[in-house]
């Protein structure tokens, strides 16, 4: 196997397997930290087939992937693997002194020494030497089954599809996180391996970008697999759906019919969970209550009534106890695991200010990064979308209405004690202290600041984002998903008057996406959102929207 990831572990060269490739995990089980996060995992992914894995934050979601690449050895089961893979994880190196030219030469190295040995193959064969026909043959075989020739074409064209930087002497390190992203994905996709992992591969891309990655992973011919929170790309790529959230018999959810089945499958799932479970605890009460009314006729010296046989006063009601037990002892050993209540997800009561003007902005740009000369204005209550490709400027202006950006022209007026709040599209450097800490810490610095009065403050838990045992873990240890968690809590706390939102739905599961969704519609506060998230575009296809792209103010077409 040929593995390739961003820490560039390579291996040997091995050709494709093309149609005789296998990926298959079986009874895979791994603990971390004292817990089980995998357990009783099955796959077969196999050329053509498209798998999507889902479930909430923390699920194990990306240490599947790390298992299916080889990266964890689990603790249980097995995995075997034939062909060419490479796992595109969620985070990239910070610093990397590369250029683009250097890392795509990372991905296309065994393109690039199949064609050095045909091109010495050849000159051996052109001096007579003793082997060279075999030799020659031999190379030539290995640069077709690679497709050598056309590996650049295919990555410039993957480039270009994704709206990445081409430049090949361009240094990583002038690049945002989006950009390398993007040059990562094109990589992946040029190389044509085999199996492709990917772990969220639709952050960073805008519409242009995932119609074109779309586009290339239903053409793949080799397997996918992907984890991801875009319900879009779900439904437009994924024919089987693993489910890792808890289910009736402990098992993980495998949906075939793509994503609609998917939730088609779940739901009714956890209806007869929930039904069984409830014919439990009705038959466990009748049981109880039973076996109490028995126990108080022997305490209190029941007897049956006249004319029944001395022996059966003397033994009845010792019977019903012991049928009662045997009842429900036999319950106990059947028992079916109670549902777990899904986290739900509680935005807290934000305040408003009736007709006031909360934030305004005139003719802004920035140097560089925001050419269109822009003008909105927020009052409470305001739905705006920012809308526009990659490059355009979204989340500059996002920083320039937070404050955290001083713009090179025009001007930004902010009411008074107006509190507005930023979230950002990648969580910071994840530090050490426990998520608890921070989060409290955070919220006492609001209210040493005079931004919030004790009676205001929200409790981390009431929020719903994330367990209590996550919250008493260290930031550094939380998935990615979890410190996105953490990231909305952090921006809720001040219990802004204004909500700013970068990609908020980034990193996020699938099912509290639809929770913020539902709440972004109904808060009293302003909300100004940029996502390329298809679904989500289309929940909010009714808000107004500036639209950096056309350089002016656009409303939506109504009807």
């Amino acid at each position: 196997m040929c593995l390739l990831t961003e820490e560039e572990t390579v291996t040997t060269l091995v050709l494709p397997a093309r149609d005789r490739a296998q990926l298959t995990c079986a009874a895979i089980r791994v603990d971390r930290g004292g817990r089980t996060v995998l357990h009783d995992v099955d796959m077969k992914v196999s050329p053509r087939s498209r798998w999507g894995v889902v479930g909430e934050n923390g699920r194990g979601k990306s240490t599947l992937l790390h298992v299916l690449a080889g990266l964890l050895a689990p603790d249980e089961g097995s995995v075997h693997r034939v062909g060419t893979l490479a796992l595109a994880e969620q985070e990239m190196p910070a610093e990397d002194e590369r250029t683009v030219g250097d890392f795509i030469d990372t991905y296309l190295a065994d393109a690039r020494a199949a064609l050095r040995d045909l091109d010495a193959a050849a000159d051996a064969l052109a001096a007579e030497e003793p082997g060279a026909g075999k030799a020659y043959a031999d190379a030539l075989e290995v640069a077709q089954a690679l497709d050598a020739w056309d590996a650049d074409r295919r990555v410039d064209v993957a480039l270009d599809g994704l709206g990445a930087v081409s430049d090949r002497a361009r240094p990583l390190a002038t690049l945002s996180v989006g950009q390398r992203y993007r040059i990562r994905l094109a990589c992946l996709l040029g190389a044509e391996y085999d199996f492709l992992l990917l772990d969220e591969p639709t952050n960073h891309l805008d519409l242009a970008g995932l119609e074109y990655l779309t586009a290339r992973l239903r053409a793949h011919a080799g397997g996918v697999v992907v984890v991801s929170h875009d319900r879009a790309l779900l439904a437009d790529v994924a024919t089987t759906i693993l489910d890792l959230d808890p289910t009736r018999d402990g098992r993980p959810g495998v949906y075939g019919g793509g994503y609609a089945g998917y939730r088609e499958g779940r739901e009714a799932e956890l209806v007869r969970w929930e039904e069984e479970y409830e014919q439990q605890q009705t038959e466990h009460a009748r049981l109880k209550q039973s076996l109490s009314e028995a126990q108080n006729r022997l305490s209190t010296g029941w007897r049956p009534d006249k004319g029944t046989g001395k022996h059966q006063r003397a033994t009845r009601a010792g019977a019903l106890v012991r049928s009662v037990h045997r009842r429900q002892d036999d319950l106990d050993r059947h028992k079916v695991t109670a549902p777990v209540p899904p986290r739900r997800f509680s935005l807290p009561e934000l305040p408003d200010r009736p007709g006031a003007v909360l934030l305004r902005v005139e003719e802004v740009t920035v140097g560089g990064r925001l050419h269109d000369s822009t003008s909105l204005s927020v009052t409470s209550g305001d739905r705006l979308a920012v809308t526009g490709p990659n490059g355009a400027g979204k989340s500059t202006l996002l920083s320039v209405l937070a404050g955290r950006l001083t713009p090179g022209s025009g001007r930004v007026h902010r009411a008074r004690r107006v509190r507005l709040r930023l979230l950002g599209q990648e969580s910071p450097r994840a530090s050490r202290r426990r998520a608890r800490d921070l989060y409290e810490a955070h919220t006492a610095e609001l209210v040493t600041a005079g931004v919030l009065k004790e009676g205001e403050v929200v409790e981390l838990g009431s929020l719903g984002l994330l367990t209590s045992r996550d919250t008493d873990k260290p930031v550094a240890e939380l998935s990615m998903g979890q410190q996105r968690r953490l990231d909305l809590a952090l921006a809720l706390a001040a219990r802004p008057h204004v909500l700013l939102l970068d990609e908020p739905t980034n990193h996020l599961s699938i099912a509290l996406v639809d929770e913020l969704t539902e709440a972004l519609h109904t808060t009293r506060a302003a909300i100004v959102l940029a996502t390329h998230d298809r679904q989500l575009q289309r929940d909010i296809a009714a808000w107004p929207r500036v639209a950096l792209s056309q350089r002016r103010w656009t409303e939506p077409t109504r009807g």
